[in-house]
């Protein structure tokens, strides 16, 4: 069986908010879909480890924003990168309490969405939590970034029959990629990192000494050349 086939599939990038008393949580997803518009109601599937999980368990709520295509990689990876047991992720995040209790993240994103669970279904790992929406709004115009696109364009692959790649490639020489073991993150030398004003051409030896991943935030040593 081609397991690739499902990478065909294609995916938002989303922020899921939940509440627990008065303690608050989010984290990155791309399992919400439309599952029917009368009444209208959505699902998202989350990993039952995972703090926001244990907290739509507890409050049968959640929220979802939608991420604009422009939002920074720090930004991605402060939600999808850290555990909400050992940081407060929405610190210094613009965000504000909807009609669920849940937190709304409204940094980067296009709309929002609020949503009460009415069932659940065991996924093994996961849970498929179905929920009706109770409050939608949207925020700004905008493309949506898709799972598909923060792979190839901001984990930093470039496709490769961009007529970029192919003129950027004969300017470089083949200079290697490195990839963070922390999130797998790529830097690749041919497009350097815009959000951290390294120009392409910059090869991984050449960065800052205090350079660390977009992503994830992991300092150098934590890359392996590929």
């Amino acid at each position: 069986m081609d397991t690739k086939a499902l990478h065909k599939i294609s995916y938002g990038l989303y922020i899921i908010g939940a509440a627990k008393g008065q303690k608050f949580n989010a984290q990155i997803a791309n399992t919400v879909i439309q599952v029917c518009s009368a009444p209208p109601t959505i699902s998202v599937c989350l990993n039952k480890g995972n703090l926001t999980h244990e907290f739509i368990q507890d409050s049968r709520a959640f929220t979802v924003s939608i991420l604009a295509q422009d939002t920074p990689l720090d930004f991605i990876g402060k939600f999808g990168f850290k555990s909400g047991r050992e940081t407060d992720k929405l610190r210094g995040i613009n965000f504000r309490i909807g009609q669920t209790g849940a937190p709304i993240v409204l940094d980067n994103a296009l709309a929002y969405m609020e949503a009460n669970v009415i069932s659940e279904a065991d996924a093994g790992t996961h849970t498929i939590f179905l929920a009706e929406l109770v409050a939608a709004e949207t925020l700004m115009e905008g493309e949506p970034i898709t799972y598909a696109y923060y792979q190839q364009v901001k984990r930093g692959s470039t496709p490769k029959a961009a007529p970029s790649y192919i003129e950027k490639k004969r300017e470089v020489n083949k200079m290697a990629k490195y990839e963070c073991t922390v999130c797998g993150y790529v830097y690749d030398p041919e497009i350097g990192d815009p959000e951290s004003d390294i120009p392409p051409g910059t090869p991984f030896e050449n960065l800052p000494d205090d350079w660390v991943c977009p992503v994830c935030g992991a300092g150098k040593g934590e890359f392996e050349r590929m």
